[in-house]
Parts: C-alpha cells; structure tokens; sequence
C-alpha cells in the first residue's frame, strides 16, 4: 500500500483524490489546503486527515505527495518534500521559470527521489491507442500531427498571471502530447496569438485564442490550435499523419446514441470539461505512478519532460509576441 499526503484541495485535488480512493493499492492519509472548507470536502470523501505541509511530510506513515497547489508553490513542495524523502507527483507546470524548473530537477536527484509530471493525457485510452498505434509503425513514418483542444470557457482573469497564461497552463499539456506523438524532439516554433473572447484577458498581457506549429530536426511538423471558449463542450481531438496512413481521436460523448428524424440527426453534446473528459486518464497515471515507485521503476511523464514542455511553452509565447519563429 503506498500512502499518500495531498497538497491543495481545489479542483484538480478533488480529481487526484477521487483517483486515489477508486485505487486499492493507495490510500489517502493527509491533506493539506488553507482553504479548510475544500479540505473538509477531501476528508469527509477519502478520511484523510487534514495537516500542515510540515506536518504531512514529517509523518513517516506516508511514501508520497501529490502536488495540486497553485503552480507558484509547486517547486518549493517539491524542494520540501524531495528532501523528506519523499516521493513526488506535481501538476504541471513544475514552475514558470526555466532556471528554477532546473533547479529543483537537480535536488529531486540529489535526494534521490521521483518525481512525476501530470501530463494526465498521455494515459487517456483513446490518445495511449493513438501512440501504439504510432509505435507499432501501423501509419509509418509520422508526417504531420495535428492537436485540437479547446475549453468550453475561459478561466477568471484574476487566475491567468499566476498559472502563466495560455501557452504555460493550457497548451503545454499540447506541447508534451506533440512530443509525446512526434518521438522527436522539437527544434523550431512559430506560434500566434490573438484576443477574440475577453479584453480584460489582453490587459492581463495574454491570449484567449492561438495556434502553434513545431518542426523536428527530421521534418516532422506538430500543428496544435487552443481556443478559451466553445460553445458545444470540451473539443479534445489528436490525428497523426504518416507515410502509410492516418489514426485519429475523437472527442467524447456522454453516449454513442444518435437519433435521426425529419429534423435532422441529433447526438449528445461534447463532454463538458476536463473533470469528465479525462477521468479515467487521472487515474490511470496514478497506477502508473504508484506501480513504478512500488515496483522500483522509473515514472514517466518526468521532470525532464516538465522541462522540456515549460521551454516549448516559453519559446511559443516569444514567438507570439515578436512574430518570429524560435529555434530551440
């Protein structure tokens, strides 16, 4: 059984709470939030109880943290807790500083820990069929990939400065699925952005609607397109292209169910939001966290990764800015 303490009980908490409890071999023991009503909410569904972050990772009953605070937070816990030992699971991004991302890499491995990035997509079933499908050469040599996400609406204004904006917090869980798809590192980025859906978003100095394409060394070309609003759900789409053939991911519905009549045909609307849309993909990397660290294994999405999606993000937003495509 590997016992976890939670820091941060918001949205995402509650999600990685819920992950654990459907586990059995995981168990929630603490939980942490300044917010003692959204603690409450963890407690009274999982029995954790609620601590400090001290006093959660002095508790020697517990092997590992996860990391769902707000992301100027992250790197400190994850110092923290790296040297208590203990092991990490952090919600993207590690943080929105290159230098700092790699200072805190460099004392999870002086401290011998793991650390594990969630990059929650990658275990999705439908995009995890994509990449063997990939892997197992069935469209060949991979030409083009294209990746559509799309939130249903935009987050508060006032959340936008201290998750990194656009690029940082919504479409580098994109760039770490192109790299993901691609198997190949990215070596040049022209990304644009533009306002269309809330001005106070411009006076906050970011974008609410972008697209970005990303070339390899090789050739390959990622094309990725994010927008804050739709008005039919959470658009969540990938398509790789390849020498032989085509695979692609559509998005999903409350039901198959598709009634046709006079009218027309009629389907369920698009999944609402990435609670519902990626549910089994939070916990799905959660039992791969927590079998890799029971087993000895090396996690995967790591710091590295985190690492490497923060530089592409970084590179788009300069781009976006200056009009100029970035080498990297």
């Amino acid at each position: 059984m590997l016992n976890f303490g939670l820091f941060g009980a918001g949205r995402i908490g509650l999600t990685h709470a819920r992950a654990i409890k459907s586990l059995d071999n995981a168990i929630l023991l603490a939980v942490h939030d300044v917010d003692e009503k959204a603690a409450g909410r963890v407690t009274a569904m999982t029995g954790a109880k609620q601590n400090s972050v001290e006093g959660i990772l002095s508790d020697p009953e517990i092997d590992a943290v996860i990391i769902a605070s707000p992301t100027d937070l992250h790197a400190d816990q994850i110092e923290l807790a790296a040297r208590a030992g203990k092991q990490i699971f952090c919600e993207k991004p590690i943080d929105l500083s290159i230098e700092r991302v790699s200072e805190c890499l460099e004392t999870v491995e002086v401290c011998g820990v793991q650390l594990m990035v969630g990059f929650n997509r990658r275990f999705d079933p439908d995009f995890a069929r994509v990449r063997k499908e990939v892997e197992d050469g069935t469209v060949g040599a991979v030409e083009l990939v294209q990746i559509t996400s799309r939130d249903p609406s935009p987050p508060p204004v006032s959340y936008i400065a201290r998750s990194g904006g656009l690029f940082r917090d919504m479409m580098i869980h994109d760039f770490d699925m192109a790299r993901f798809l691609l198997d190949e590192e990215v070596t040049s980025i022209h990304a644009i952005g533009s306002v269309l859906i809330d001005r106070e978003i411009e006076l906050a100095g970011d974008f609410d609607t972008a697209t970005a394409t990303l070339k390899t060394g090789s050739g390959k070309i990622a094309v990725i397109t994010n927008s804050r609003r739709t008005t039919y759900g959470y658009d969540q789409r990938i398509e790789v292209h390849g020498s032989k053939g085509l695979v692609s991911a559509c998005n999903r519905r409350p039901t198959t169910v598709v009634t046709a009549d006079a009218q027309g045909y009629r389907q369920d609307p698009l999944l609402n939001f990435f609670m519902e849309r990626y549910a089994s993909a939070y916990q799905l990397e959660l039992t791969h966290f927590v079998a890799a660290i029971q087993a000895g294994e090396s996690v995967r999405p790591n710091g590295e990764d985190g690492l490497k999606a923060l530089a592409l993000a970084d590179a788009a937003l300069v781009s976006a800015q200056t009009g100029q495509t970035v080498n990297l």
